[in-house]
């Protein structure tokens, strides 16, 4: 794609992951239009050449795609819709959208969420995919993200160059909502394997074995995975520097159990986890990396 086909992006949503995901969609090219709620999050885009917009109608009115990454499913509600879903709200994305528009909800919220987010927009013409991300920081610094893409075939398509640069694998996996149904199995994952590395460092440190070789040794079998090799360290110092928020990743765990709920299954596994992380809520440790579960082994089973 040369500059001179690359559309006007619009940002709205400058977090942990969305803001290295606007940095590198400004460093491939796209003329860049960014909002954030706190406009001080803002400042480094704003020099390395990327606009300011006041609100999110203002993000989306020069804009031919609109990139959402927040926190849950009120704040996708409120930046697109407003707080009045019939549009009195004039700060709103919808009000600023144009026909023909495409958003990109990068955000990771609920099925439903979505799929009335792509109801309400399409009223206007605004066609809409959700495409929550995997991967971490990490991967939003590096632009190696696990896209999950919901939607029709023809919007991918127009999305996938702007896609290519946040992430190193775009997956379609059908109908809007269904990007946010493979996020909810890969938060499933991530309860357990943070959970499972967490005990067993807890289980390793009681023995008195040296972990840091027994790391090294086991993550050449079949007990390998990302969790242990990118968190077991943190795990074992006891210090756990920001990838995902314990607080967002409960949040993203209790979609998951809905979801299960909703087709007649139990989750275990995924129920104990919820349970400890709420622990971990009510000490404080919201704002802790997901690897924080290792705290609630500090004490015999009691958040530390």
């Amino acid at each position: 794609m040369s500059p001179t086909d690359r559309p006007a992006v619009g940002w709205i949503g400058l977090g942990a992951l969305g803001a290295p995901m606007a940095a590198n969609l400004l460093a491939a090219g796209f003329p860049l239009t960014v909002h954030n709620r706190n406009r001080s999050r803002e400042a480094p885009l704003l020099q390395a050449g990327a606009r300011g917009a006041g609100s999110p109608a203002e993000a989306a009115t020069a804009a031919e795609v609109l990139l959402v990454c927040v926190s849950d499913d009120c704040a996708v509600e409120a930046v697109l819709l407003g707080a009045d879903i019939l549009g009195t709200d004039q700060t709103a994305a919808r009000q600023g959208l144009q026909p023909g528009t495409l958003v990109i909800d990068c955000s990771t919220v609920s099925p439903a969420t979505s799929r009335r987010m792509a109801a309400q927009l399409a009223q206007q013409d605004v066609d809409y995919i959700d495409a929550p991300v995997t991967g971490g920081t990490e991967g939003a610094r590096t632009g190696t993200l696990s896209v999950l893409v919901g939607g029709d075939p023809a919007h991918l398509e127009r999305a996938r160059p702007l896609l290519e640069v946040i992430g190193s694998r775009i997956s379609h996996l059908g109908p809007v909502g269904s990007g946010q149904q493979a996020k909810a199995v890969n938060q499933v994952l991530v309860a357990g394997s943070y959970a499972a590395v967490a005990e067993a460092m807890a289980l390793g440190q009681r023995l008195g074995l040296p972990m840091e070789q027994v790391c090294e040794a086991l993550a050449a079998g079949a007990a390998g995975s990302w969790a242990l090799e990118n968190r077991a360290a943190n795990m074992l110092r006891g210090q756990f520097p920001l990838g995902f928020k314990l607080a967002l990743h409960r949040k993203d765990l209790a979609i998951a159990l809905e979801a299960a709920a909703a087709a007649g299954m139990e989750l275990p596994v995924s129920q104990l986890v919820a349970a400890m992380e709420d622990s971990l809520l009510a000490s404080g440790h919201g704002n802790d990396d997901v690897s924080a579960l290792a705290r609630w082994f500090g004490s015999q089973g009691k958040a530390a």
